[in-house]
């Protein structure tokens, strides 16, 4: 359960006040964190920058040469608190946890200045996780409706959030969203930098970019979206593609490229990002920013040049003790998607890997979450260690609370389905838990063990909506008298009257029909 307290009906909440600060005493105690002298706050005017009404700590940071990271305390030895909750969650034992994140082939997304996000994992050895986008947008949506998607979000089981926003307010926004989560949240700082020079990708810079991350770092991001596999020489890579450069991150970094005809500031500048990142715990997202945008550009050159530079970038992470998970497509056929997960691994060295689906189809606007979803249980069975959702909208419009649900609940599924194709005891468990309620007709069982027992339960109450019907051997699709489970049931309760198996029952009631149908003649048809 990944929903905090928003699913608990004795806790009264109050998102002005935010969440309690669940995991501060633990970061305290660790002794290597002390408050940051100064927020890193600045403005282009849109945003009003107000203070959380409900937030009376300051920022915290490492101490001079500390490393406050989970993979740092992990390579130590040091099966940290947060490490002993994630071990209760996945069911393993926490020394394993903390082997998954020394080797890099798991990370805990847990910023210091997060205290309120529920400590969880991300890696192929472990549930595979769902990721939810919101954010406002120039032209749509306010601060109120993006903390309700994330309260809904979580309500419906996500198990991280990232705030996409490219609107006004992008930092107050942020900042409700991060008082009120307690799920780790990310973002793509290329987004608020951009906003800070009126959208104008050529005016970039480094500075400008840095003070942005180190900004976000001390309201508590947990991982942070950075492009730098966009290295000049891709660029022409995508040319002949029917769609091109399809990322936003992307192509704010290709057209600062063009611009300049330099380097990518975010690759050259990457050993200085380490070291922001390993100050506040924060997790690289290394984005796939020339990921295909339609099945035929996938695949291509220009997607695994870039792949090559994130396996690259990965271990210069590393180094840093600095966790990693990799950004991958977008758009593959399903023939396509397992090349996608062979090649990350071996080029990443198994750092965990985060896709956007993939869809396999482009021909479905309006049902990019069916089409998506496909490709996403393909390529969590293969490894994929957590899945960016797909709305109904993709494409189409910014989704509202309604898109939202849909899509995290089609995400859940997918992520389900691999889990159960990997093996994973827990899956295989909820299954035969909710089959068990349902060949017995225990109705309430069957609604509550449901990943959406709302709809479940009004479904099969606008044909039987009486209180009776949820006792009923039977539903609306069979009726009482040919309901497949209710005959097994019969077969199985004849059986145990004989003191025989319910296959020799079976057996022996095939029996004599044969035998009536042989003294009958053998004729196939009978006069009525």
């Amino acid at each position: 359960d990944t929903s905090g307290p928003y699913t608990d009906e004795a806790i009264d909440l109050d998102v002005r006040k935010g969440l309690p600060p669940l995991r501060s005493n633990w970061i305290l105690e660790r002794g290597d964190v002390e408050d940051s002298p100064v927020q890193h706050h600045t403005t282009n005017g849109r945003d009003k920058g107000q203070i959380f009404p409900g937030l009376e700590r300051r920022p915290l940071r490492a101490k001079a040469g500390q490393n406050v990271s989970q993979m740092h305390y992990a390579r130590k030895g040091i099966v940290t608190p947060e490490m002993e909750f994630i071990a209760i969650r996945e069911g393993v034992e926490p020394d394993f946890v903390r082997q998954e994140v020394a080797l890099g082939r798991a990370i805990i997304p847990a910023n210091i200045n997060h205290p309120e996000a529920e400590p969880m994992i991300i890696g192929r050895n472990f549930l595979v996780k769902v990721n939810a986008n919101i954010g406002n947008s120039a032209v749509t949506s306010s601060i109120e409706e993006e903390v309700e998607k994330m309260v809904w979000a979580t309500r419906w089981g996500t198990d991280t959030l990232m705030d996409l926003s490219t609107g006004q307010d992008i930092h107050t926004t942020r900042e409700w969203i991060l008082r009120n989560s307690p799920v780790p949240i990310g973002t793509v700082p290329i987004y608020q930098a951009l906003e800070k020079v009126d959208g104008s990708p050529e005016e970039l810079t480094w500075e400008l970019y840095r003070d942005t991350l180190i900004e976000q770092a001390e309201q508590g991001v947990d991982y942070f979206t950075i492009h730098a596999g966009v290295l000049l020489r891709y660029i022409p890579l995508t040319a002949k593609r029917i769609t091109g450069i399809v990322s936003r991150g992307g192509s704010i970094l290709a057209g600062w490229c063009l611009a300049h005809h330099q380097e990518n500031f975010l690759y050259t500048h990457f050993e200085d990002i380490c070291e922001i990142m390993r100050a506040y715990d924060i997790s690289f997202s290394l984005g796939d920013g020339l990921r295909p945008g339609c099945g035929a550009d996938a695949n291509d050159e220009a997607q695994f040049a870039e792949l090559d530079t994130l396996g690259e970038l990965t271990k210069i992470a590393w180094k840093h003790d600095v966790q990693v998970m990799i950004e991958g497509p977008g758009h593959v056929p399903m023939h396509k998607i397992k090349e996608n997960v062979d090649r990350q691994m071996e080029v990443c060295q198994e750092a965990p890997f985060y896709t956007l689906g993939p869809l396999v189809t482009d021909i479905a606007p309006a049902y990019d979450h069916i089409t998506s979803a496909i490709g996403a249980a393909m390529i969590g069975m293969y490894g994929t260690a957590m899945l960016c959702y797909v709305t109904p909208k993709e494409h189409l419009g910014l989704p509202n609370r309604d898109d939202v649900k849909t899509g995290v609940i089609t995400y859940k599924i997918a992520a389900h389905s691999a889990d159960l194709a990997k093996g994973h005891p827990g899956a295989q468990e909820w299954d035969d838990a909710l089959s068990k309620a349902r060949f017995e007709f225990r109705w309430e069982d069957q609604f509550n063990l449901a990943l959406d027992p709302d709809t479940a339960r009004s479904y099969h109450d606008e044909t039987l909506p009486a209180q009776g019907a949820k006792v009923a051997h039977f539903c609306s699709m069979c009726g009482p008298k040919f309901c497949a489970m209710k005959i097994t049931q019969d077969v199985r309760e004849y059986a145990q009257k004989l003191g025989i198996e319910p296959e020799q029952a079976l057996s022996s009631g095939m029996e004599e029909k044969a035998q009536e149908f042989r003294e009958g003649g053998g004729k196939i048809y009978q006069k009525a």
